[in-house]
């Protein structure tokens, strides 16, 4: 017989309805009773459903044999760099980049499978390089929940940082100066991205400056360069533009240009 969770009423109470949710408290991934629950489905599917669970497991194998173990994305220039990834026979890519010329030396400045190396998951997201090609910036997140911690890696010296960003999403900007960069975290609950921090070299990410706050839950929050690198922007229930031309290190305020809420704008 399947495993039975048992049922503990939970109300929840939004926009003045009320709906009962039996099996809320499942969502306590640190509550050994709900681990227990689990162990017990996976005991399960292996034992009671074990015809289905193998010919299953024999399809996804025979799938697996038909991709391209050693492979390699179409390299993109980015300003003296042509940047491409591969997967040579490794479960996760490697991230590598030639200066000039599609002939020349090719550097790695991203192995996935080193870090993923004693972990029983791993995704990078966001990786996004300095204006000058030294610094690199990326996420990664070990759990498997999209709750990534920024590192930033010296490329010059192979060096990764000693300070660490928790908390993040995979929405990594660098500004012009190569010393500033601005990012996004996420409510642990709900992991909606809702603020917007900017770090600075050298300083303590506790002590980063909290640029923007998103307060309306039906908004998510998301901060990018524009494609002249001229402006930095924040998209919200409206959007906000910080000019980077008049100096290097952006200390300006951001300003309103669009405003989203109760309009018809997408």
């Amino acid at each position: 017989m399947p495993p039975i969770a048992k049922k503990i009423p939970h109300i929840h109470s939004k926009h003045n309805h009320q709906r009962q949710d039996d099996y809320y408290w499942l969502r306590d991934r640190e509550n050994p009773e709900v681990i227990a629950y689990l162990e017990a489905e996976n005991v399960y599917t292996k034992r009671g459903g074990s015809g289905t669970y193998r010919k299953s497991q024999n399809e996804l194998f025979e799938m697996k044999g038909r991709i391209k173990r050693d492979d390699s994305s179409v390299p993109y220039k980015l300003d003296d760099y042509f940047i491409t990834h591969c997967k040579t026979g490794k479960e996760y890519p490697i991230y590598c980049r030639k200066k000039e010329s599609l002939k020349g030396e090719e550097e790695i400045y991203l192995d996935v499978n080193q870090l993923a190396e004693g972990q029983s998951f791993c995704q990078v997201g966001g990786l996004t390089v300095s204006r000058n090609h030294r610094y690199l910036a990326y996420g990664v997140d070990f759990v498997g929940r999209r709750i990534y911690q920024v590192n930033i890696k010296d490329l010059q010296t192979g060096e990764i940082l000693s300070e660490k960003i928790d908390h993040a999403t995979g929405n990594i900007t660098w500004a012009n100066d190569n010393q500033t960069l601005f990012y996004s975290i996420q409510d642990e609950q709900t992991l909606r991205s809702h603020k917007i921090f900017k770090h600075k070299l050298g300083t303590d990410p506790t002590d980063d400056e909290l640029i923007y706050e998103e307060t309306d839950d039906t908004f998510r929050v998301y901060v990018g360069k524009t494609k002249s690198k001229k402006y930095i922007l924040i998209n919200s229930s409206a959007r906000w533009m910080v000019d980077l031309r008049p100096q290097t290190s952006p200390t300006e305020t951001f300003q309103i240009f669009l405003q989203k809420k109760n309009t018809n704008i997408p």
